[in-house]
């Protein structure tokens, strides 16, 4: 397992500029990738610092194409569909606060780290109408900034982030990371699945 996890860390790292974009698209989507992208960031920067403004903006690029292709689908199932990606009752919850401010919804959501709901907030946004051209400007403007502020931090602890990515606990680590990512992804599409079948039963 450790040597296949360390072969699955060097292609990611080897992707170069596609990595951060497309971690930024599974960020952005309907699977589960927390902290994905800013910890590939981090790893990329500590080695090549001077990469850092492409990497930012390869990552925020990613996001906001993630966040495009939600924004489709949510904005065409309307209130109706995006209900089938969570329960009633969170919901009412996300549309109340969303359909107050979702301008300031989205901007939490992109700087704000997990269990901040962002792809749920950019979900119920979009099935309200909120202007799709608002929305992509907010998803890559506040990326490039949550971004840039997490390159600067893996250059100024370049040397000590290396020494740890070289640990063994740190290989473990992103062991469990991936099997979590795995998990929660298999969870939320199984979910969206059976609640996309039990919807017209309820209707």
């Amino acid at each position: 397992m450790s040597g296949f996890i360390r072969h699955l860390l060097t292609f990611i790292l080897h992707l170069g500029l596609f990595g951060p974009l497309v971690l930024g698209v599974l960020d952005s989507s309907f699977l589960f990738m927390p902290l994905g992208n800013d910890l590939l960031i981090v790893a990329l920067t500590a080695r090549h610092r001077v990469e850092l403004p492409a990497y930012v903006a390869m990552a925020a690029c990613g996001s906001t194409l993630g966040v495009f292709l939600l924004d489709l689908l949510a904005r065409k199932g309307g209130e109706e569909g995006v209900q089938k990606m969570m329960s009633k009752r969170r919901f009412e919850y996300l549309r109340k606060k969303v359909g107050e401010r979702a301008g300031w919804a989205i901007v939490i959501g992109c700087m704000a780290p997990p269990p901040f709901p962002f792809t749920l907030v950019v979900a119920v946004a979009s099935a309200l109408g909120y202007p799709r051209h608002r929305l992509l400007v907010l998803v890559f403007v506040t990326r490039v900034v949550r971004f840039t502020l997490v390159g600067l931090l893996a250059i100024w602890l370049g040397r000590q982030l290396l020494e740890i990515a070289k640990a063994p606990a740190f290989v473990w680590s992103m062991v469990v990371f991936i099997l979590v990512c795995a998990l929660g992804s298999g969870i939320s599409i199984a979910s969206w699945i059976r609640r996309s079948r039990t919807a017209p039963a309820r209707a």
